[in-house]
């Protein structure tokens, strides 16, 4: 026979593009032992091709929907209907009719058979399309599966698939779709199993909706389904709903709503026994794809058969773990205030650098503070500290503490003598006082500006291979930098020191966030001195009428240049320059090393110093800062 059609058996998930992503699930669920999966095979991608191929005018139409944006609404149901009358009305060739003939001959011409569609971008781990093309239940006869196979094809084109993929951004002309032709399972019970509780993420909690009848019932949303919640082997939630309605099939083909009988609705859809045995094959074809899944399954008798399994693309991904234990995830991301993916080169040097493992996930990082909670001494510190940056990890860690099921204390033999502590770092380490001594301060920024001219001379000498070995070689330096004594000492203590006043003077005099104020405009807080620093450069601007319209206009990366055409220009372009000699390694979401710096693209700044030359009166800087030094004082005086 040709290559247009494939049975099951012959599919591997490497014939994705061949047989789309059901296709190609299917074809590896055959290879499960104790996995039943209904025989079928698959027409190819290579069928649809040459369709499209042999309709010239359908590939014409396909080039203008890839012009449409979301908002072409009318036009995309234009197309859409014209897309699909054509593929529906075409005649399928002979050789490919043959194909699809001895299959069906294989399996039994008279038997009935699911047609479900399987595109190429459909069940990937990115994205699901799952629903977006059609599925046609109960085909009996050649000719009614051979209309059916062009309907599905059709359906590539409906308005929904077509929107759907203008959201995430897939070309119309790169999506192809095979068609999977299954026979027909006649269920007295069907429904989905998630190997992952689809509403909380929980991977350990499997969940299962369940009704009677076909699986489209539930899958459409046609019934409220009975659902299961399963963890390891115990079946901890059931909700069983009323199943007024259920799809059945027709004897001479197709499918039916038909109503329940009343003392049947509240009826539960699985036994206990029942429930565990799909939480067992669910967690069996999970560890196949290795990923948590979305199954489709019926129940005929006493037996399962599974339909389909995709993956759950839903769920937020978590750090690779190389055991099976309990891990509590702290997002880095969230500490910083930063809370964007970063790109590769960004996590690695945050790996490198960091004083503890950090995990990938999701493009963030991680640290996992399980072995911290394990004992009683370092989990309250742990907790209290977190707390402090951010309530909401606080509420948290204290809802997990309070699963006495999910963190256990270590023994003994793992607790640091005399500190209560898990070895490791130790809760003392964050709690380091400093003498009351203002020069320590400048002490340390004379350091860091020190090793810093240092290291831009040492630098500049390097490149090629020589330049990352240098790099690797430093950020040992910088680890050794970013947990020096009195360094850390000197965060610690007023981060310390600043939590204290806002406990306290809540406690005694009812007042919030007291240190807020208290630390208003203090010398050598950057981001304070870089904000104000930013409103002198409006200043110098202001009375400059031509610079400030030509900035509101200025698209061109090289806008300095072209600055000093203009009356003013060459004293704003020298302000910017300035701003940009100190501050310019700073943006947003800075920790990412591959941000974009201010440097790099000054324009970045023009929309903040247009909005401050907008909103602010000359002086506003100077202003600020002795306001805030005013409103410290005035509180410090009146304790």
């Amino acid at each position: 026979m040709g290559s247009y059609v494939l049975g099951f058996p012959e599919i591997y998930k490497t014939k994705l593009a061949i047989v789309g992503g059901k296709g190609a699930n299917l074809g590896e669920l055959t290879r499960i032992e104790e996995i039943q999966v209904p025989a079928g095979f698959c027409i190819s991608t290579e069928a649809f091709k040459r369709i499209l191929q042999e309709t010239p005018f359908v590939e014409e139409l396909l080039k203008s929907l890839s012009l449409l944006r979301v908002e072409d609404r009318a036009t995309i149901v234009a197309l859409s209907a014209e897309i699909r009358q054509a593929i529906e009305e075409t005649i399928i060739p002979q050789d490919i009719q043959e194909e699809i003939t001895h299959h069906l001959a294989r399996l039994g011409a008279d038997n009935a058979y699911a047609v479900r569609s399987s595109a190429t971008a459909e069940d990937l781990p990115i994205a699901s399309f799952a629903g977006q093309q059609d599925t046609y239940l109960n085909s009996i006869g050649k000719e009614e599966i051979f209309k059916n196979i062009c309907r599905c094809w059709a359906s590539l084109f409906t308005e929904r698939a077509i929107i759907y993929r203008l959201q995430n951004n897939f070309d119309h002309c790169k999506v192809y779709l095979a068609v999977v032709v299954q026979q027909m399972v006649f269920s007295q019970a069907a429904g989905v199993l998630f190997t992952a509780d689809p509403i909380t993420a929980n991977r350990k909690v499997l969940s299962i909706d369940a009704s009677f009848g076909l699986g489209e019932a539930v899958v459409s949303g046609l019934v409220n389904a009975d659902n299961y919640k399963v963890r390891k082997g115990q079946i901890i939630d059931k909700k069983i709903s009323a199943k007024k309605r259920a799809i059945l099939a027709v004897k001479n083909g197709g499918t039916k709503e038909q109503a329940i009988e009343p003392e049947q609705q509240n009826t539960p859809t699985l036994t206990d026994e029942q429930i565990l045995q799909l939480e067992r094959l669910g967690r069996k074809i999970e560890a196949y794809f290795n990923c948590p899944q979305d199954i489709e399954w019926c129940l005929v008798d006493d037996t399962f058969y599974v339909v389909q399994s995709r993956p759950i693309t839903t769920l937020y991904p978590i750090p690779e773990a190389q055991d099976a234990e309990n891990h509590v995830y702290v997002s880095v991301g969230h500490q910083q205030m930063m809370t964007d993916p970063m790109k590769p080169l960004g996590l690695s040097l945050w790996q490198l650098t960091a004083g503890r493992p950090m995990y990938q996930a999701g493009g963030r990082l991680f640290v996992d503070v399980a072995p911290d909670l394990a004992s009683p001494a370092k989990r309250a510190f742990l907790v209290n500290v977190l707390g402090k940056s951010d309530p909401l990890i606080k509420s948290a860690l204290t809802t997990i503490l309070e699963r006495k099921d999910f963190i256990s204390s270590l023994p003994d033999n793992e607790i640091e003598p005399g500190s209560g502590s898990p070895k490791g770092m130790s809760p003392a380490a964050f709690q380091v006082q400093l003498q009351n001594d203002p020069s320590i301060i400048t002490e340390l920024i004379k350091d860091s500006q020190t090793l810093l001219e240092t290291l831009k001379h040492d630098i500049q000498a390097k490149s090629g291979v020589e330049l990352i070995d240098f790099i690797l070689e430093d950020r040992l330096k910088l680890q050794q930098r970013l947990s020096y004594p009195k360094s850390f000492g000197a965060i610690m203590t007023g981060m310390n020191a600043l939590t204290w006043l806002n406990e306290k003077m809540m406690e005694w005099l009812g007042e919030k966030n007291v240190a807020d104020t208290l630390s208003q405009s203090a010398p050598n807080n950057i981001t304070s001195e870089m904000g104000l620093a930013l409103l002198d450069v409006a200043d110098v601007i202001r009375p400059y009428p031509e610079v400030v319209a030509y900035l509101k206009q200025v698209k061109e990366e090289d806008f300095l240049k072209n600055l000093i055409q203009f009356n003013g220009g060459q004293e704003a372009r020298d302000a910017i320059l300035t701003y940009l000699d100190k501050y310019g390694m700073r943006c947003p979401g800075e920790i990412d090393i591959t941000r974009t710096r201010w440097s790099e693209k000054p324009i970045a700044l023009v929309p903040l110093i247009l909005n401050n030359i907008k909103n602010m009166e000359p002086g506003a800087g100077s202003r600020k800062f002795a306001q805030g030094q005013q409103e410290a004082l005035k509180k410090n005086k009146s304790y």
